[in-house]
């Protein structure tokens, strides 16, 4: 556990650890299709988050790292099939977060959702654009700022 979730329950704790993954799946599945550009992007980011994110968030990507690409495919495989049922299953458990933002310490909590947004922006331009690259879809475009998580900032 990280000292920034030592009040939240149980399963407060368990909705912040995957909400990486939740981001990675609405991003990559917003346009109907999950390719395994944007999975793999999601997973080297967290890898690269585990190491090289704000020292505040250096332990919570630790543990959201592990066995991430396990845990992606496996959130793929349970939620539902079609792509505005996935999408609204994703947007009510980001949505869901919200309370356990208020939670946290602010600081904290400030960085996490620039990292999400930063996360999001990044599953978004691993399959558009040029060669691939630099570019968020129209569908991608509509869920990448996260605006179902409250800007913890404000």
């Amino acid at each position: 556990m990280i000292t920034e979730f030592e009040n939240l329950e149980t399963e407060e704790q368990d909705l912040m650890f995957n909400l990486p993954i939740y981001v990675s799946v609405l991003v990559a599945g917003a346009d109907g299709t999950i390719d395994s550009n944007e999975l793999q992007k999601a997973v080297s980011l967290a890898n690269s988050k585990a190491s090289k994110a704000r020292k505040q968030l250096l332990d919570y990507y630790s543990v959201v790292n592990q066995n991430f690409e396990d845990k992606l495919k496996m959130a793929i495989a349970n939620l539902p099939n079609g792509v505005r049922e996935r999408e609204a299953s994703l947007i009510d458990k980001l949505s869901s977060s919200n309370p356990v933002f208020d939670k946290l310490d602010k600081a904290f909590a400030v960085k996490l959702y620039a990292s999400l947004k930063d996360m999001a922006k990044q599953v978004a331009e691993a399959s558009g654009g040029v060669f691939g690259y630099m570019s968020v879809g129209y569908e991608e475009s509509k869920v990448v700022d996260l605006k179902m998580i409250e800007d913890p900032s404000k």
